[in-house]
């Protein structure tokens, strides 16, 4: 990014929170493996947090009941799944249900249906989001184990508001990925443990959010210069031209975060921790786009703005366009995106192309746009119909662009403000970026803009952005969509900002009394009359020769060579240096600090002495913008009148001049081969280069695969999370019926439908010889100290008509047993085996004995 790309409501969203604004929220989001950090975090929640907590996890819907009564055991806190309507409340956890969008109004929930597809797991950023929408500066955003990468936009939303975004420690989770991918993002502020997380969002919520008493401090432009300077010498990037107000928003951040209350504090803490500096500027380049950004912007574009670009160029043409601060690319793909809607629209016969060059300054969004591939979030920016047309669906549901238009767009690392622009330009989209700079830094970048740009080429800028008061420059064709055309104009507008371009402006006739002062455009004119009038020309070189950069008047040493372009030195240098040149040029790469020749003489036309040339060539410090070229100068001297007149005296001369030029010769068609020789190699390495893109188009199949692996892996994770909750308590039931039965004290055997022991209580040992090895055994192979052999005849019975059986029966040891045999009934209603259950009896026969003796009545 050439400059950060903030989003252009950053200073509303920026608004610090105050406790009394709403309810806190915590967000929590987890897959595979985050039943237990989840719990972990929860159980590390101390009473009245003040805080509310929501929880996002892929859980199916018919196990979301089971995973709200295992939260409920680790805390205090009430927790309930979230319903249409219902109140926010503090120390409280609400569960998510995983098909449903939230939306926030005050304190009140609103519950959205919201299809999603079982490959997208997107509950928890859209979890975050809403929260990001409603709670700025006082939400939390917490991901934890899972696999995928849902998460991570949605902690980029929250901490683009001004919330607090952590991650679980990948090696404490489970699975790593879900952490990972937001941490590799750069869109986490805390790692940590689960417990650690719950005190540190605590720790962040209540401590004193406002820095209004240091204010003034903070703005000392001495502190803020010596931040500065420490920003520049590890980053490389200058925020002394950015305006004060966006600065000290992010700064502010950082320094609430790190618990700094001055700026002073926090540069100290910024020089003993390096690190600190490159998160401080990543927060300074936080990027906020999305795809087709201000709708009748691009509307406009593809209507009027590009075909119109087109009728200019009957015949064809290759167009360029630059988008600085691309961020992460949707602007640039947008822009591709609108040129091919338009060729499809009018089917031109002739051939028109673009070639787009997208620059950031942030090394990573700008791999990030490489990439090509964004969230199933951006399904609501682009639509579905270009969703279908310019993307592919991912297994993992996210979409990956096209490649034709992918292959259309070159990204790269650039600073708009020190770095050489891109120039013959068609179409230069640049907006919401000028908003964050000082009006200094915009009078400089609008000349730069109009020196990039061809004549009648178009620039796009942001809804609050103009070209102010170079109207000479630019002319509005539409100013609500802030489209603009490239009008011409004298050099005179431009010239100010490149410092190395002479101005043509006119020397005053007076002069004023007071001494004019050394800056601005004087500086640079005495500056270039100097560089013109005393510095010798010279060329900068690559290590092969081919010339970078031109200083002065080179035409006397140098003159294009026929035929096809080549901008090689070797081809270039006129007869009487070339050979000189070559071995003046390997003396000063193979280690001589300043190699040079002088006295060459040149030749006119006529063959005889012209000038005489010194030449001299550097190589450039292995450190720094010009490691690994060579600076050649050239100088003329005149020729003594001795030398002149030395060709006509002696004829010996002549002939070693002759002989000279014939060596020459040989040596050019030595150099031609060598030439062609590159030129194959040339060729082989682009054939590499295709197989390059074989390979990684089979290594990107592997990837796809690996992750449909890795989505497969998840979803079967959390359903044995979920059979082994099962498990657990249904081994409790278990345990509970086993007691119960135990507690009866009634011997009780279970037989299946083939009257096999199925199952047996401690009382039924008493009668039968059992032990736990005898289940699945029939129960006929049992010993028993009953007198009943028609047991097994009664049961099968019993199973046949299902009339249940009851039997007075004597045991040999001389007790009474009442036998009862019923169906054993499943929870289906499906007879499958008999009850046989043994009440001792002995004591109500001994005193039905008595009394029938009592009564003189025989047995």
């Amino acid at each position: 990014m050439t400059t950060p790309t903030l989003d252009p409501d950053d200073a509303a969203a920026r608004t610090t929170a105050s406790p009394d604004a709403g309810v806190p929220v915590v967000g929590i989001g987890a897959s595979a493996g985050g039943l237990d950090p989840i719990c972990e975090f929860l159980a590390s929640v101390p009473p009245a947090s003040g805080m509310a907590y929501m929880v996002a996890q892929h859980v199916d819907t018919q196990h979301q009941v089971i995973f709200t009564q295992l939260l409920q055991r680790v805390t205090a806190m009430p927790v309930s799944e979230v319903q249409d309507g219902m109140t926010l409340l503090p120390d409280r956890v609400y569960v998510m249900p995983p098909r449903g969008q939230l939306i926030l109004d005050g304190d009140r929930v609103a519950l959205q249906p919201h299809s999603v597809s079982r490959q997208e797991h997107l509950s928890i950023d859209r979890l975050f989001m809403a929260l990001a929408r409603h709670s700025a500066g006082q939400t939390v955003g917490v991901v934890l184990s899972g696999m995928g990468a849902d998460g991570t936009l949605g902690l980029k939303a929250i901490r683009d508001s001004g919330g607090l975004t952590m991650a679980q420690l990948p090696p404490s989770a489970r699975f790593e990925s879900m952490p990972v991918s937001a941490i590799s993002a750069g869109v986490v502020d805390v790692v940590a443990p689960p417990a650690e997380l719950a005190r540190r969002a605590l720790d962040w919520w209540r401590r004193d959010n406002g820095l209004g008493a240091n204010l003034d401090a903070l703005r000392q432009r001495e502190a803020l210069q010596q931040m500065y300077q420490l920003l520049l010498a590890q980053t490389g990037a200058n925020f002394s031209d950015y305006k004060l107000s966006t600065v000290m928003r992010r700064i502010e951040r950082r320094m609430k975060l790190r618990q700094c209350r001055e700026l002073p504090v926090y540069i100290d803490y910024l020089r003993e921790n390096p690190a600190e500096v490159e998160l401080l500027f990543k927060e300074l380049l936080i990027g906020v786009t999305n795809f087709f950004r201000g709708p009748k912007v691009w509307e406009y574009l593809i209507e009027t703005a590009l075909p119109q670009l087109l009728e200019r160029h009957p015949h064809g043409a290759a167009f360029k366009a630059w988008v600085p601060a691309c961020s992460t690319g949707e602007e640039a793909y947008t822009l591709a995106i609108s040129f091919h809607e338009v060729l499809a629209q009018l089917r031109p016969t002739v051939q028109y192309t673009l070639q787009i060059f997208a620059t950031d300054l942030d090394d990573d969004a700008v791999a990030r746009a490489r990439q090509g591939v964004f969230s199933a979030a951006i399904r609501d920016d682009v639509g579905e119909q270009r969703l279908q047309r310019y993307f592919v669906t991912e297994e993992d549901g996210r979409y990956r662009i096209r490649k034709d238009i992918r292959n259309t767009i070159i990204f790269a690392r650039q600073n708009i403000i020190s770095d050489p622009p891109f120039t013959k330009l068609d179409v230069l989209c640049c907006r919401n970026l000028l908003i964050y700079f000082t009006a200094k830094l915009q009078r400089d970048l609008i000349p730069l803009f109009h020196y990039a740009l061809k004549q009648d080429g178009l620039l796009l800028l942001g809804s609050a952005e103009t070209p102010g008061e170079f109207t000479e420059l630019f002319a509005p064709l539409n100013a609500v969509a802030r489209v603009y055309r490239r009008l011409e104009a004298s050099i005179n507008h431009v010239a100010s900002y490149f410092p190395t371009r002479v101005s043509n402006a006119s020397v005053p006739s007076a002069i004023a009394s007071h001494l004019p002062s050394m800056n601005g455009n004087l500086q640079q004119q005495v500056e270039q009359q100097l560089l013109k009038r005393h510095t010798p020309a010279a060329v900068l070189l690559n290590v092969h020769g081919d010339i970078l950069y031109i200083h002065g008047r080179t035409g006397a040493y140098l003159e294009p060579a026929a035929g096809k372009a080549n901008w090689n030195i070797h081809a270039m240098a006129r007869e009487g240096l070339r050979h000189e040149l070559a071995g003046l040029l390997k003396r000063a790469t193979q280690g001589e600090e300043t190699a040079s020749v002088r006295g060459l003489i040149q030749r006119d036309a006529a063959g005889h002495p012209a000038m005489a040339v010194d030449m001299t060539a550097e190589a450039m410090a292995d450190e720094g913008p010009l490691a690994g070229a060579v600076l050649v100068t050239f100088a003329s001297v005149a020729v003594p009148a001795e030398r002149r007149r030395a060709r006509s005296r002696n004829p010996q001369l002549l002939e070693l001049e002759q002989l000279l030029a014939q060596a020459r010769l040989e040596i050019q068609a030595v150099r031609n081969e060598m030439q062609a020789s590159r030129e194959e190699l040339k060729s082989a390495n682009e054939e590499l280069q295709s197989t390059n893109e074989e390979l990684q188009s089979t290594n990107e199949e592997l990837t796809t695969s690996k992750e449909e692996m890795q989505s497969l892996n998840e979803e079967l994770y959390t359903v044995n999370a979920e059979l082994q909750s099962k498990v657990d308590d249904l081994s409790m039931v278990n345990g509970d019926m086993k007691n119960l039965l135990n507690s009866t004290d009634v011997a009780t055997i279970f037989l299946d439908s083939e009257l096999r022991i199925r199952r047996f209580t401690d009382r039924a040992t008493q009668i039968y010889k059992l032990i736990p090895g005898d289940v699945q055994r029939p129960l006929g192979d049992i010993v028993n100290d009953l007198d009943y052999p028609e047991l097994q005849d009664d049961a099968r019975e019993v199973l046949r008509t299902l009339v249940f059986s009851e039997r007075q029966i004597s045991a040999r040891g001389g007790g009474w047993y009442m036998v009862r045999i019923m169906p054993y009934r499943t929870v289906d209603n499906v007879i499958d085996g008999v009850v046989v259950t043994f009440i001792n009896i002995s004591e109500a026969k001994q005193l039905e004995a008595r009394l029938r003796m009592m009564q003189g009545t025989p047995e």
